[in-house]
């Protein structure tokens, strides 16, 4: 990982984990093995901490790695609702370490219904959400079948991600995989269009599973050659690649 965010450019990284009992489905490491990680390269990695539901363990391991300098909470990616009290509990935590959270949307599968996420927003306004993810992403297209997950027509403007990211100032996206890949990729005159109008809302990521941080199967690295071909302007694509991420997750860089 390291070579492979190296070869990207990648200044600093923030490792999500998986949190102590689950793995995201990926395989992912706990929160120990990022916290040491950390440790091991302070000048390269920051850390999220994470924890699935659990009613006697969730905060207890979450706030044990906030207090280790953890700089927010995700990637929430579990079989709940989008409104569930696992994700009031979260957002609860979140507000009172004056954190991020970054939540991975998948239609029937993880934080399910993402058209109820509002009621998150609204309820914890302080608080700053990333989206991320298939659904997510998927819906940029106000015309989307929530059962496709990466989907390849032409965008209709104004969907659900849209309207979340105009409406409410602590809703953010989060750039990264295949599937945010795909939210540009599939209709490049909406994607600059959207680029511009979210330019402040929107943050890179580059969530690799290839070892090499170049070509057809990194999408981090194609991920940056398409915002940067895409960006109405390099004040645009300095917010994306840096300012953004600064600012939300409030990097001391």
């Amino acid at each position: 990982m390291i070579a492979h965010q190296e070869k990207m450019g990648i200044f600093k990284t923030v490792l999500l984990p998986a949190g102590a009992r689950y793995g995201l489905a990926a395989g992912a490491g706990r929160n120990d093995i990022c916290y040491n990680l950390v440790k091991k390269y302070p000048q390269k990695f920051v850390f999220f901490a994470n924890e699935g539901p659990s009613p006697d363990h969730t905060r207890a391991e979450i706030e044990k790695y906030l207090k280790l300098g953890a700089i927010g909470i995700g990637e929430q990616k579990f079989p709940v609702d989008a409104d569930s009290p696992h994700v009031h509990l979260i957002a609860q935590i979140a507000r009172e370490y004056k954190v991020p959270v970054l939540l991975h949307f998948e239609h029937n599968t993880y934080n399910i219904g993402f058209q109820r996420f509002y009621r998150i927003l609204e309820k914890y306004p302080t608080v700053d959400f990333i989206g991320h993810a298939q659904t997510w992403w998927g819906n940029i297209d106000k015309e989307l079948q929530q059962e496709v997950l990466y989907p390849k027509t032409r965008v209709s403007p104004g969907g659900i991600t849209d309207q979340y990211l105009r409406d409410y100032p602590n809703m953010y996206g989060d750039m990264s995989a295949g599937s945010g890949l795909n939210a540009l990729l599939r209709d490049e005159d909406h994607a600059r269009g959207f680029l511009e109008r979210h330019q402040n809302k929107l943050i890179y990521g580059s969530d690799c599973s290839d070892p090499y941080g170049e070509g057809e199967r990194c999408s981090g690295s194609k991920q940056i050659e398409t915002i940067k071909r895409l960006s109405p302007h390099p004040s645009v694509t300095r917010k994306i690649f840096w300012d953004n991420g600064v600012r939300v997750l409030k990097l001391k860089v």
